[in-house]
């Protein structure tokens, strides 16, 4: 066993669209940001399991104890990340639980220590996080006893959602349905209530696969009586920078356990439940972006503020996504560029 270090790469979740940076080269904007501290320091909990980080073995050391594994990607800097550990991780009956029924390894998605795969090929931490398409953080891997995913959680989910997603996998309840049903009987979804609609968003019917505008397509799930989506809409989009990108799409609102007929970007027609369903979404709000071109570009699946929220759209609108795959690259070198002209960043707003 060896003792491994904090993350120590200073990166962020996202960026905020904030005007031209074309003046401010990436790679100088970059380097000046690596000389500031990281703006959200963290620790990760005493009782993470150290590892060679040869996941077979793994996976079989959790087997033998009678648990299963978690594998916890991400990054310094990341208040999402932070919120994991001192929030969700601070509350004795997480902390009871997860340590009872699973073991749990952490991944730095910019370090360079090696992992061994379950195909036994040896890669660095940071390209092991690309083969896996991470793009937010944290990313949870919910191992079972044979080293398959069972459950993916793609950035935070608050400490209700993240202990129904304990509980779905140490029951082994993915044999008998998807962790969507599984969370929506622990937490039914509310029968009334409305959704918060916007003049600019589409009207039904929902024919996506042939807008003709031109846009990315911003695809809303959410449901009745929701606090995030009343968060989303009473003060993500109303932010002055929202809402001039919100014009930059074609937005479609769908209640997510309803039957609203839907012909989806690639020309399938479903419902919106359905189509929900099939997506694996889980959380509302989530959203789904579509590039122009109708193929999914991205997803948000967990909870994100302000400035995230509007990061990711930018990422979509400005066509980024094309010339930089990895979002946590390009919001790492747009952060020092922004931080650069002397903008001031809140990462929590």
């Amino acid at each position: 066993m060896t003792t491994r270090t904090p993350l120590a790469v200073a990166g962020l979740c996202t960026v905020l669209f904030l005007g031209d940076l074309s003046g401010v080269p990436a790679a100088r904007a970059a380097q000046e940001y690596e000389k500031k501290p990281a703006p959200t320091q963290f620790e990760h909990p005493p009782w993470f399991k150290t590892s060679f980080l040869y996941l077979r073995d793994d996976v079989a050391a959790a087997r033998a104890g009678n648990k299963r594994l978690i594998l916890y990607i991400g990054q310094d800097g990341c208040p999402y990340c932070k919120e994991l550990m001192e929030n969700n991780f601070s509350q004795k009956a997480i902390v009871d639980y997860t340590r009872r029924h699973f073991d749990v390894l952490a991944i730095n998605m910019w370090g360079d220590a090696e992992v061994t795969d379950f195909d036994g090929r040896v890669v660095t931490e940071k390209r092991f996080a690309e083969q896996l398409d991470v793009k937010y953080t944290p990313t949870l891997l919910f191992f079972d006893e044979q080293g398959k995913v069972v459950l993916r959680v793609n950035g935070y989910f608050p400490p209700h959602q993240l202990m129904a997603a304990l509980e779905y996998v140490a029951g082994g309840h993915e044999t008998s349905g998807g962790f969507r049903e599984f969370y929506a009987k622990k937490s039914p979804p509310p029968a009334s209530g409305r959704l918060h609609t916007r003049r600019q968003f589409l009207k039904p019917p929902f024919a996506l696969a042939g807008r003709g505008s031109g846009k990315p397509l911003l695809v809303l799930f959410e449901q009745k009586v929701c606090g995030g989506c009343d968060f989303l809409h009473r003060t993500i989009f109303e932010n002055p920078e929202s809402r001039a990108l919100l014009q930059r799409f074609d937005v479609a609102q769908l209640d997510m356990w309803s039957d609203t007929p839907v012909t989806t970007p690639a020309g399938e027609t479903t419902t919106a439940r359905a189509w929900a369903r099939d997506l694996g979404l889980v959380y509302a709000p989530s959203a789904v972006l579509y590039g122009a071109d109708n193929r999914e570009v991205l997803r948000v699946e967990a909870m994100l503020k302000t400035f995230h929220v509007q990061s990711v759209m930018d990422y979509v609108a400005s066509n980024a996504y094309r010339e930089q795959p990895n979002l946590q690259r390009y919001i790492d070198e747009r952060a020092g560029a922004l931080r650069a002209q002397g903008v001031q960043i809140d990462l929590w707003n």
